[in-house]
């Protein structure tokens, strides 16, 4: 473990540019964690916090990054409210190119090495069928856990973005972006719609210092009182002409108005603005999970792939 390298900014950018590559060929094959948006997103808002707890490994063919893995450590979380949780297992997120199979092993054996002795999961993509069988081969398993109503698996869902609908805001509401309501405005946006959180001011600085984040196409709804209502982050891929949705969240108090969907309207239309020409969001797929599925649906977007969760209890060597 003494030698092991932590994830940096320089990394992500290059995993960032492997999302890009498999995007333009296998779109379809992206990890749920492991696309252009949300590499961002979760570097940017927690590497402040948790940096220390995230080894990974790299592989490269003549120069080019063509796999890589990112391990999740034990560690503890406080949020916002005062409570803390403990994470005692881990996690990988990773990706390969799907010109380079082989290396779904290497991954397998660096991440059994790393995390020996500890509970570890992942979420490979439904259609990776060579993948799934390599992890399979190696003793993990579906967790059982994500089988039932409840279930934690994530489905990727995409529109194109020809025709998008006007959107209607109630009297009083308008919308925002970053730039405009200012760094305070969106923290305390985040925290309601999520709480409790981990997110800080810092957090959001660490998101707004990523290389595709823009103020412009981070965008709000605000109530006549001020307050936020609800916010969505939207990453471009301009090499792709792809933008995501990561995260969207409607502050308690202003759900079920219609808020949410005007929002994602506004944004889709800023986004083909901004050069995309192909949307995504990622949601919770479970049956249990249907709020946000019913609202990405009605406004165009249809299920295009999800991941299954893989489970290898501690014992297993």
């Amino acid at each position: 473990m003494a030698n092991i390298e932590l994830v940096n900014a320089a990394d992500v950018r290059l995993m960032q540019g492997l999302a890009q590559r498999v995007t333009a060929v296998r779109p379809d094959l992206v990890n749920s964690d492991a696309s252009y948006g949300e590499l961002a997103w979760i570097w940017g808002k927690g590497q402040a916090a948790a940096g220390a707890t995230w080894p990974r490994r790299l592989w490269f063919s003549g120069g080019e990054l063509v796999a890589w893995a990112w391990l999740t450590l034990p560690r503890r979380v406080r949020r916002n409210d005062g409570s803390v949780k403990d994470v005692n297992g881990a996690y990988l997120a990773y990706q390969v190119h799907p010109d380079h199979p082989e290396l779904v092993d290497e991954v397998i054996d660096w991440y059994d090495r790393t995390a020996a002795g500890l509970e570890r999961t992942l979420l490979p993509n439904a259609v990776d069928e060579f993948a799934l069988e390599r992890w399979a081969a190696h003793g993990y398993r579906t967790d059982p856990e994500s089988l039932g109503d409840e279930g934690s698996w994530t489905q990727l869902n995409e529109r194109d973005l020809t025709d998008i609908e006007e959107p209607v805001l109630p009297d009083g509401f308008r919308f925002r972006n970053a730039d405009e309501a200012g760094p305070e405005a969106v923290v305390r946006a985040h925290l309601a719609a999520w709480a409790p959180s981990p997110y800080t001011a810092e957090s959001y600085e660490g998101v707004r210092a990523t290389a595709p984040y823009r103020g412009d196409l981070h965008v709000l709804v605000e109530a006549p009182d001020g307050t936020m209502a609800c916010s969505a982050i939207m990453w471009l891929d301009e090499l792709n002409a792809t933008a995501e949705f990561e995260p969207v969240g409607t502050h308690p108090d202003y759900r079920r108005r219609g808020l949410a969907r005007a929002m994602l309207l506004h944004g889709m239309r800023l986004a083909r603005a901004a050069g995309a020409r192909q949307m995504t969001v990622a949601c919770l797929g479970a049956p249990g999970h249907v709020k946000a599925r019913q609202l990405y649906y009605g406004v165009g977007f249809k299920m295009f792939t999800r991941d299954v969760p893989l489970i290898k209890a501690a014992t297993a060597a």
